[in-house]
């Protein structure tokens, strides 16, 4: 039986050294993939037990390891939408089958539908961005996901509804005396709309401020207010005054709070410390932001940036244990531990680069260094198979 076990020996390393070379075949080929891990065959004996006088060789075993946690080196792009993550993380991405998967592939594509897709078609996930507070994260699953799509933002237009205006009215004005200055605020159709502010200073430590869009039609939106200051000439009261809300050519102009919190009264000129207000005129998408931490914003035209989602990452405890998939893509394995959910910089995840992708970790070097390996072994163990033929018909000529 010890020339058939040596024939078989021979195959089982052939075998094993086919396999090894199908790992360099697939490697070589995705050398240009971009978040592509590199696959590579481990080796173990397989023993047979020996009876006294006759030895059966065993063979070899192989199993396929992917270097999945390996990080590769990074390309980088005209594309904002290009994603690469510098550290631990996985982008969520779902494919037409609604099942979510990992991956490293960042080449995403804004589609017609406004959604983000990489190259193999899988639509990125994350979560509306929430300017208060973060969304509640399902640590072990994927609920709460959706896809982030930038369809809604062609053209936007914000009507305005907070601001502030803080100002050093003269303390040594004569009472009577008048200070002027204005504000620019947006109806909701994005029309700007200019507010005029009036304060007359009718005693000492006390002023009034009314405010007047100037039209057509002229409207009063702050009626008469008092402001009062301290000895020190800080505001006691009020702390923020609010326009009435009106219509004009058919837009609503919404009620406008305005913070004149840090006002002083001093004995300086009149002037404006700061003053704004939210909200902006209609304007076009020029291109989209995606930041470190994964929040990904609109620019438009007149030079804003409007978050609109958050890009979820995804880890596991053992990521060289996921199960790859067709598409550059991995799914929870049993080996792997369960999915893990958070965000780019935060809890041991990595950073976000816009306008990079991860390229593929093979060492083209390395591995024709591998292939030369695998076709002399593959040819030592079919001498051995050889042999072991050749002897098998010494065996049976014997009895001629």
């Amino acid at each position: 039986m010890s020339l058939y076990g040596t024939m078989r020996t021979g195959v089982s390393g052939m075998n094993a050294q086919a396999n090894r070379l199908g790992t360099v075949a697939e490697n070589i080929a995705n050398s240009s993939t971009v978040g592509y891990k590199r696959a590579s065959v481990q080796f173990s004996s397989m023993i047979l037990p020996t009876t006294a006088g006759a030895y059966n060789s065993g063979g070899v075993e192989t199993s396929v390891r992917y270097s999945i946690s390996n990080q590769g080196t990074f390309s980088y792009t005209t594309s904002s939408t290009d994603l690469a993550v510098n550290g631990d993380g996985f982008f969520i991405v779902q494919g037409g089958d609604g099942v979510e998967y990992l991956t490293r592939a960042g080449s995403f594509v804004v589609q017609a539908d406004g959604t983000l897709k990489n190259s193999a078609g899988y639509t990125l996930m994350g979560y509306e961005y929430s300017s208060t507070a973060d969304p509640t994260i399902v640590v072990n699953g994927f609920n709460g996901l959706e896809p982030i799509d930038l369809s809604s933002a062609a053209i936007s237009a914000t009507a305005s509804t907070a601001g502030w205006l803080n100002v050093n009215l003269p303390s040594n004005a004569a009472v009577g005396g008048t200070e002027k200055t204005s504000l620019v605020s947006f109806d909701s159709q994005g029309n700007s709309r200019e507010i005029e502010f009036t304060y007359t200073k009718t005693a000492d430590n006390v002023w009034s401020v009314t405010g007047v869009y100037a039209g057509p039609p002229a409207t009063t939106v702050v009626p008469a207010t008092t402001i009062t200051f301290d000895a020190d000439g800080q505001i006691v009261s009020p702390t923020s005054i609010t326009t009435t809300p009106f219509t004009v050519g058919g837009a609503d102009m919404e009620a406008i709070a305005i913070d004149i919190s840090a006002s002083s009264q001093l004995a300086a000129d009149f002037s404006v410390e700061e003053g704004d207000i939210n909200g902006n005129g209609a304007s076009e998408v020029v291109g989209y932001e995606i930041d470190e931490y994964g929040v990904v914003s609109v620019a438009y035209d007149n030079n804003e940036l409007v978050p609109r989602f958050r890009v979820a990452l995804a880890s596991v405890q053992s990521p060289d244990n996921l199960n790859p998939v067709a598409g550059n893509l991995y799914t929870q394995s049993n080996s792997s531990g369960v999915v893990v959910m958070g965000y780019a910089g935060s809890s041991g995840f990595g950073s976000i680069l816009s306008g990079a992708l991860e390229d593929s970790n093979v060492d083209v070097a390395e591995e024709l260094t591998a292939m030369i390996e695998s076709q002399r072994n593959y040819t030592a163990n079919s001498k051995v198979f050889q042999t072991g033929s050749e002897l098998m018909e010494v065996l049976v000529n014997l009895k001629r």
